[in-house]
């Protein structure tokens, strides 16, 4: 009974979903269950065999079974109520780290006959992690001559659980020095600065004991504390002191290794070795900065370390620390900003897209044959594009949106003229100096019957002897076709014509092929001294054209 209403008093938590996906023309049904993390053993989770709209009276002999994928089998099957449950406790920190969201995904397989079904359990988190302290005590040495407003880096605390029931925020214990002041890191992690809001006499006391506590956002809320245990030092007074709280310096991209950024200043009123500095990185400054930049730690010069690239990361967030030689030492600390600044080291590129060769020389002005689209990873003028062709050829680039531009036919084309083109793309950006680049494509054009045959001669006269031999050759007529293939292949015709009841078919022929002229008969001079007929060359284009 207990353990019914134990199931029943995190029900709210349990939602079934049946996801449906086509795969191959199969459905994959998948249940979904949604439960919290640390539930006790033999917790009911849900009754499967309603769930599945399985019998509970076959379970047993259909040797219903649970197949957990790829993790540790926690749940079970009771067999003869059809109910899922907790067969051993379910740590989700410990089943998925440091995850934001945590599955249990499991296959019921039921046999005679076989069928599988798909389980996928959420675990929510519940907050039964307490935060933590890297270090449960946190030792701190301030001088007496600290002013109030200073502030120290304590060590935050982590939580293993996530979302609200992580660390939310801090609490000082009360005390007359120092409060605490808390920062949001950029992964939303909190932790806390120490401020001293009143001077510190070390005559007075040397030793001041706080507790640091950490609260997680949970309900209840749950808590981990450190101790602060803070020196008060006797002389070395004053803490050395920049030039400026904060830099703001421009960089310019691909600086040569080793050019000076900035040469950092830091003063320190006291004499002899509690005015010797050392300068930091302090424990803020990300490795990625640290790596990019080097720091004198004598001089505080700051000198580019590796090639930096404005594309790849723009803007470096850095503090450096100066800290004194004395027996105690001071340190001051200032916050630098790199700001990474373009220049024009990226080459435009140009690529083709639904590129169409070969066309045909009759296509229509204004036709697309090509799509050209242009990019520059440089930002401002250094990334902005002019694209042009040949002032000569019969095309034109017109932009159809940002960076992309359509090649058009801008005047007609004659194969028999030019039969194809070498286009030329070039793209230059704006930079100083400017870069460029180029790509040419080759357009082929097809050949179109647009040309009609031509004779040489648009009147021949040809001298026959009379008294010829029959099939003799008169002469060769040919025309010429600037077309190609069948438009080019051209066949010759006598165009008929009757002379006194006879018709020129019986008085000449003509080789079809070539146009060789032949005579029939014998012609005689006194009957008959000349005739007067035409030649059709004809081509073998669709529609053919023809010339008489």
């Amino acid at each position: 009974m207990d353990s019914y209403l134990n199931a029943h008093s995190w029900r709210r938590y349990v939602s079934l979903f049946l996801l449906l996906t086509a795969i191959s023309h199969s459905v994959l049904a998948v249940t979904h269950y949604s439960i919290p993390e640390e539930m006790e053993v033999g917790s009911v989770v849900a009754n499967l065999a309603t769930d599945l709209g399985l019998d509970v009276q076959t379970l047993i002999k259909r040797n219903v079974r649970l197949d957990v994928i790829a993790n540790k089998k926690y749940l079970a099957i009771n067999k003869d109520r059809g109910e899922l449950y907790i067969k051993e406790k379910i740590d989700r920190e410990h089943l998925c780290p440091a995850k934001m969201t945590c599955f249990l995904k499991m296959e019921v397989i039921v046999e005679s006959p076989e069928r599988i079904f798909y389980i996928e359990l959420e675990i929510t988190d519940i907050n039964d992690n307490n935060p933590y302290f890297r270090r449960d005590t946190i030792n701190l040495d301030i001088t007496e001559s600290t002013p109030a407003g200073e502030r120290f880096s304590v060590s935050n605390a982590v939580d293993s659980d996530v979302g609200s029931n992580s660390v939310k925020t801090y609490y000082l214990s009360k005390n007359a020095h120092f409060d605490i002041e808390i920062q949001s890191g950029r992964d939303g992690s909190k932790f806390a600065d120490l401020i001293l809001k009143k001077a510190l006499d070390r005559e007075t006391q040397a030793v001041h004991s706080l507790i640091l506590t950490a609260v997680d956002g949970g309900v209840p809320p749950r808590s981990g504390t450190a101790s602060i245990i803070v020196r008060v030092l006797d002389a070395n007074d004053n803490a050395p002191k920049f030039d400026q709280e904060s830099y703001t310096i421009n960089l310019t991209e691909n600086s040569p290794i080793g050019s000076l950024v900035v040469k950092l200043n830091a003063t320190d009123l006291d004499e002899g070795s509690n005015a010797d500095l050392l300068y930091s990185f302090s424990l803020y400054t990300s490795e990625k900065t640290q790596k990019a930049f080097s720091l004198n730690p004598d001089n505080g010069e700051i000198r580019v370390n590796e090639v930096v690239n404005y594309e790849d990361f723009r803007i470096y967030d850095m503090e450096v620390i100066a800290t004194d030689k004395g027996m105690h030492p001071l340190f001051g600390q200032c916050k630098l900003s790199i700001i990474i600044t373009d220049m024009n080291d990226n080459h435009p590129e140009i690529s083709i897209k639904s590129f169409q060769s070969p066309i045909k020389e009759d296509i229509p002005v204004n036709t697309v044959i090509a799509v050209v689209s242009v990019s520059d990873k440089d930002s401002g003028e250094n990334g902005q594009v002019d694209v042009r062709i040949s002032d000569d050829l019969p095309f034109a680039l017109q932009e159809s949106s940002d960076n992309y531009y359509e090649l058009i036919v801008s005047e007609p084309l004659d194969r028999e003229k030019v039969p194809e083109y070498d286009i030329t793309i070039t793209v230059i950006d704006r930079g100083n100096p400017p870069l460029s680049d180029n790509e040419t494509i080759t357009l082929e054009l097809l050949d179109v019957n647009d040309n009609v045959p031509q004779f040489p001669q648009t009147f021949y006269t040809i001298p026959v002897m009379e008294n010829n031999a029959p099939g003799a050759l008169l002469s060769s007529l040919t025309a010429i076709d600037p077309d190609l293939h069948e438009n080019q292949y051209l066949v010759y015709f006598i165009i008929e014509k009757e002379i006194v009841n006879t018709s020129m078919s019986m008085l000449f022929s003509m080789n079809p092929e070539n146009g060789n002229l032949y005579a029939l008969k014998t012609f005689d001079y006194e009957i008959e001294k000349e005739f007067l007929f035409h030649i059709e060359a004809r081509d073998s284009g669709v529609p053919p054209l023809s010339i008489t």
